[in-house]
Formats: C-alpha cells, structure tokens, sequence
C-alpha cells in the first residue's frame, strides 16, 4: 500500500510536456493510481477554461486552478477566494489608467473575460467573454492578469490595489490575486476538505508558484527541467517533463510500493 494518499502536479513545464501534450505511458499511469485509490489533483495557474481540456483527459479527483483561488471536484466549486466587485473593477481601471491599451483578462469562477479580439485564436481562453472595460463590471474577479512589459508597474498597481502579485517565467504576463490566497492556500483548503493531510501528499513542481506547496507537501519533488529556485528546495528530482519525470516517479515510489 502506498504512503501517499494524494498525487498533486502542477500542470505546465511539469506533468505537461514541453509541446503540451500528455503522453499514453503518463495516462496509463494515472488510471493505475485511480483504480489503486490513490488521489489525483491538478494545481495549476491556468483559468479553469484554460485547463478545461486536460481536466477531461487526466480526469482528476480535484482541481486547483486559476492561481489557487479555485477548487472544482466532479464538476463542484468547493472552494473560491474572491475579490469584492470594488477591488476588481479598482484594479481594471489603474490597470487601464496606466496602460490604455493593456489585454486583460478577468475570471469569476469559469467564466473568463478578455478585451482581445483575437479570442478564438486563443489555444487557452478561445471560450473567454469578450469585454470592453468600459463599464463597471459586476463581479467578484478570482484573479486578474494583465499584459505589462514593466514589473515595477505592475508592483505599483499591486500596492495600490492591496492585492497580491504573481509572475510568471518567460511571460509579460502579470496576476492580481486577492491577499491570503494562492496554490499554498488551497491546498490547505483542500487537506480539511478531503481529510488527507499533507503529510500523505507528494507534490510535483517547475516554477516560482510552486516553491511553497513542494515545501508544505509530505514530499515535494521537482523536475529537473524547473528553475534552480525549485530544484534548491525540493526533496527530490525526477526527470524532466518531456522524459514523463511525473509519472516515473509515480510508478516507482507510489506503484511500486503498491505492487510490492
């Protein structure tokens, strides 16, 4: 039997290979840990619709999406950390105030609005809502991201907003989250709402957003294509993405003990 109750990935550069497929050998896998009763999540940055396609491939027990400030479980929200209408419409506007033009996207639980007119080329957000800005919106934004080429700008509106910061390697790409929240919170949140401790959990990770939840984690385990930060604070490596490093593990340490 497996000391490990709950398997938790992130998806992109991690469990995802590098051209964003997942690989046969990966699925079958995962369908082995299902069938031994181990738990499967996904905890990733992306928008629920952005992640919507690998939800119905990998077919997780739970999803952690949109930075950590959502959790779905066979289709339910049972979790959502929000900002109030006022703080998402302040932060769309300083957003516009200082960069007329800026694409930005605002999520209220599945539902994504852009102001891009580029949305069905979108491989991500092509189900996204077209939006304009020029109204107040009415909703209660989970995150919010803007295309920015300046972080110290970003930072700013960050602080006048009183919102939390989320960047993002290789992209211009910045996220406004609402303060307490984050991948590090949702886990917890999901430990009391599943009942397995984290103690029970092995984490896998590639990124900055994923340094706290590997640490949190009974086992926190990096591939080797993640960035030094990540690799530095992990308990162990596995290979890359591209190698399937997520499921070898996987098949050695959880598998493995429950073959043997």
């Amino acid at each position: 039997m497996s000391k490990y109750k709950l398997l938790l990935t992130d998806l992109d550069h991690t469990l995802l290979r590098t051209d964003g497929s997942v690989s046969e050998y990966t699925l079958d896998v995962l369908s082995k840990c299902r069938k031994s009763g181990v738990l499967f999540a996904i905890a990733t940055a992306r928008y629920w619709i952005g992640a919507e396609r690998y939800i119905d491939l990998l077919k997780p027990d739970y999803e952690i999406t949109t930075d950590g400030t959502l959790i779905h479980s066979n289709g339910e929200c049972i979790y959502s950390f929000e900002f109030t209408a006022g703080e998402t419409n302040l932060i769309v506007q300083e957003l516009l105030k200082a960069v007329p033009d800026a694409e930005i996207t605002v999520a209220e639980g599945k539902t994504v609005y852009w102001n891009s007119k580029h949305i069905a080329e979108s491989e991500k957000l092509y189900k996204a809502v077209y939006c304009e800005y020029d109204k107040p919106l009415e909703c209660r934004a989970n995150k919010i991201v803007a295309a920015l080429e300046d972080e110290a700008l970003a930072r700013k509106i960050a602080d006048t907003a009183h919102c939390k910061l989320q960047c993002f390697r290789g992209e211009n790409w910045y996220a406004f989250l609402p303060l307490g929240s984050g991948k590090i919170e949702a886990i917890k949140a999901l430990s009391e709402k599943s009942g397995i401790c984290l103690e029970d959990t092995a984490a896998f990770g590639d990124d900055k957003n994923d340094i706290d939840m590997l640490k949190m984690c009974g086992k926190g385990i990096a591939v080797s294509n993640a960035i030094k930060e990540v690799i530095d604070i992990a308990d162990e490596v596995t290979l890359s993405n591209d190698e399937d490093g997520v499921a070898k593990w996987i098949e050695k340490n959880v598998l493995g003990d429950i073959n043997g």
